[in-house]
């Protein structure tokens, strides 16, 4: 995180090179004005370190620390001294004092110091964010695959995880998108640091750009405290900004900035803050259709496509669904308290024929409902939503399938099973094609994915969108 210090020394000269040193350590320094209160000050705006004259410490430090300690949030107290006194400081540093540095210590020695002492409040700052938001350490060996689809995908994160490189993540709702950047940043060197996600769909624009790089106190109604944003506080760590393809023009503006100039400017701030955050982005829609339309700027794009990952949907890697069914199982059986203790293999063959439009996390959901709804130690198909129940090779209980050619009876289980997914695409495409009377872009909407995936999949399957256009009498 990156760390704010407050400066309350008396005299002026001191407070100006401290400002100085403390700028080129690496923190956001900030000095006290004479007429206003310590403590008052420190109610509004919350500083990771306080730097203060030993001589503000009388008559007592113990009950100055414990008044500053009252705050919420309080931070850590650097004090300054007139000279070396070995009995004052170990009196210092017994009461809670982070160190004790002297007035006469030169810039360069000073400078070393400071930069030590930055390192380590930054981070326990990061520590105590990570613990705020307890999570496991993701790993791209989590991304386990029998399919040749997946297997080939994860080449390119597993070489640029430990770069340091602004990846966007591209995919249908559902693929794990997130879970992706969580494990590129437990295997990079940003790992001791925080990774902090926010969904820029998710915030009304009014409050996004507070959210994003923090604003000064009075900044706008209601900002009665100073707000530390999501860039300084991912500092030293990774910045995912989720459905990246909702953020208003004026904040990619922004975020541009920030990226080519790594610094950020608070909304009602008049200085720039250094930060040192890798930025990952994710997003659903087709932001290269979103540039040519004018809804997201191309320069934006590109800066953030040093590394473009798309992630396969579900129904590309259907030899990974029984194992994702095993192992989400087990967690939903637990989060459930369920008496399911395994599925049947009827269930798991409806699962892998299903055309899952809501992908990996569609299916979590599905196992959830199930061992809800199941009575008994079986999941079975009859336990499983209707949609899948009920569709062509849905299982026992499902209506009868169509018949297949003599030379699909023939494959083998591996092949079949991909066959049958074929054929299951592309009769969704044909009946979201025919609902939408051709149109790409309901289509697209009513599937939950981009258009250009949609066209992805009609080309794989030899659909055109023309023959689902809906022809007027005057052309009949």
């Amino acid at each position: 995180m990156l760390v704010r210090a407050l400066i309350d020394l008396h005299v002026p000269r001191e407070r100006r090179r401290w400002e100085r040193l403390l700028r080129r350590a690496g923190a956001d320094a900030h000095v006290r004005k004479s007429r206003e209160k310590l403590l008052e000050r420190l109610a509004r705006q919350d500083f990771d370190l306080l730097v203060v004259d030993r001589s503000s410490l009388t008559p007592s430090p113990e009950a100055w620390f414990a008044a500053v300690r009252e705050r919420p949030d309080p931070p850590e107290i650097l004090v300054v001294a007139d000279r070396e006194n070995s009995a004052d400081r170990v009196l210092l540093l017994a009461s809670g004092t982070l160190a004790v540095l002297p007035h006469t210590l030169e810039d360069a020695s000073l400078l070393e110091a400071l930069a030590a002492i930055l390192q380590r409040v930054g981070e326990q700052a990061s520590q105590r964010l990570v613990r705020e938001r307890p999570e496991r350490r993701f790993r791209l060996d989590d991304f386990v695959s029998d399919s040749p689809a997946m297997q080939t995908f994860m080449r390119l994160p597993r070489r640029v995880a430990a770069y340091d490189s602004t990846v966007i993540i591209l995919g249908e709702t559902g693929v794990g998108k997130e879970r992706l950047a969580r494990s590129l940043h437990g295997e990079s060197a940003r790992t001791r640091g925080p990774f902090l996600a926010v969904n820029c769909g998710a915030l009304p624009e009014s409050l996004l750009e507070s959210e994003l790089f923090g604003h000064e106190e009075g900044a706008f109604t209601g900002a009665s405290r100073a707000h530390r944003g999501y860039f300084e506080m991912a500092h030293t760590g990774t910045l995912f900004l989720d459905e990246i393809g909702e953020m208003p023009l004026h904040i990619q503006v922004k975020l541009l900035r920030v990226l080519e100039e790594r610094v950020i400017r608070r909304v009602g701030g008049e200085r720039d803050v250094p930060v040192d955050v890798r930025i990952m982005a994710a997003s659903n829609r087709d932001l290269e259709a979103e540039c040519r339309r004018g809804a997201f700027r191309t320069d934006l794009f590109f800066r953030l496509a040093v590394v473009m990952l798309e992630v396969p949907p579900l129904r590309d890697r259907i030899e990974d669904i029984p194992r994702l069914v095993e192992d989400h199982l087990v967690r939903a059986r637990v989060r459930t308290n369920s008496p399911v203790v395994r599925i049947s293999p009827e269930a798991v063959e409806a699962l892998v024929a299903y055309h899952w439009p809501g992908n990996v996390r569609e299916l979590i959901n599905v196992l959830e409902q199930a061992c809800l709804l199941g009575s008994g130690p079986v999941l079975r198909v009859e336990d499983l939503p209707s949609r899948i129940s009920r569709q062509p090779g849905g299982g026992r209980g499902a209506r009868p399938a169509e018949p297949l050619p003599p030379e699909v009876l023939e494959m083998s289980w591996p092949d079949a099973r991909v066959e049958f997914a074929r054929r299951s695409e592309r009769a969704y495409l044909v009946h979201l094609l025919t609902r939408s009377e051709g149109r790409i872009g309901k289509a697209a909407r009513a599937a939950g994915i981009s258009e250009r995936s949609l066209y992805e999949l009609m080309t794989r399957n030899g659909i055109k969108k023309e023959a689902f256009k809906v022809r007027s009498k005057s052309e009949a």
